[in-house]
């Protein structure tokens, strides 16, 4: 996805805090989140929830997909997350047209992995489910670190940063734990290894929601093949028919392949981790098929 000039990036800016300024006086009137897609970050969550999007019973949030309310904007309050959503007059629209009840949701990446944030979607939205997608850890990390570095979140190279990680995040849980509102840029962009042990974050999201409201997707499935994955997703958000569409990547960054021992010393390092996943999941995930 091509990057916004400063006009257009001054544009957006006004019209996003334009919409919040109404959104918030209109927030008792507005829909709650229906769905969520928490993760894993660089796993085409972008992808997925603007094809979502396109379905006429989803309602999209605001000018952008992804609130991050449940990790690093949680002392904003619900009114200011609700004011993200759709109006419910505009579901009601919706529903009289099509036949259905409309459902509305957001996707923010850092929920998977935020320590807090599973607790506090269960307590403020007991009735919404969930949407992981998991990719290859070893693409996941390289495209995280190309991600980052593109951003200026990350200085050092691949190698260095992995060695990094370690220090960078060590105390963040107890952090996290001593002090709900900490926030740490580290532990955001800089966790390209940790945030590939998909098995800890399911079953921390599973203590919390239960199983029955998370659907984990094979983004390389979804990739391969879309129709079958998308139906799926639409089954388990209780959407309509749902006819094939174009599936596009969204938000991809051009970058080398990762080959070599580095690449085989990651795959090893994942393999435990992989096979977590597997007993949690009750299946092989394509990366390891």
């Amino acid at each position: 996805m091509a990057e916004r000039g400063p006009a257009a990036q001054w544009a957006h800016g006004r019209a996003r805090r334009a919409s919040a300024v109404v959104g918030r006086l209109t927030a008792s009137s507005r829909m709650e989140p229906d769905f969520l897609v928490v993760g894993a970050q660089r796993a085409g969550t972008t992808s997925l929830y603007r094809t979502l999007t396109r379905h006429p019973d989803v309602l999209p949030a605001g000018l952008h997909k992804g609130v991050h309310y449940f990790d690093t904007a949680y002392d904003r309050g619900p009114q200011w997350y609700r004011a993200h959503f759709p109006l419910r007059a505009t579901a009601a629209r919706v529903a009289r047209r099509t036949g259905r009840r409309p459902v509305t949701g957001e996707a923010s990446p850092y929920y998977m992995f935020h320590p807090l944030a599973p607790e506090r979607i269960a307590r403020d939205l007991p009735h919404a489910k969930v949407v992981v997608m998991l990719r290859d850890p070893v693409e996941r990390a390289y495209s995280a670190y190309t991600h980052e570095s593109a951003r200026g979140f990350e200085t050092e190279s691949f190698e260095r940063a992995l060695e990094l990680e370690p220090e960078r995040l060590a105390g963040v849980e107890e952090r996290f734990a001593r002090d709900p509102h900490h926030v740490s840029l580290e532990h955001q962009h800089n966790a390209y290894l940790s945030r590939g042990h998909y098995a800890e974050q399911l079953e921390r999201l599973a203590a919390h929601l239960g199983r029955d409201r998370i659907l984990v997707v094979d983004s390389d499935e979804l990739f391969l093949d879309a129709g079958p994955v998308l139906r799926g997703v639409g089954d388990f958000l209780g959407l309509g028919p749902w006819d094939s569409q174009t599936f596009e990547k969204r938000n991809a960054r051009p970058r080398r392949s990762l080959e070599g021992a580095l690449r085989e010393r990651l795959e090893s390092y994942f393999e435990d981790h992989d096979e977590r996943l597997a007993a949690w999941w009750g299946r092989t995930p394509s990366w390891r098929g």
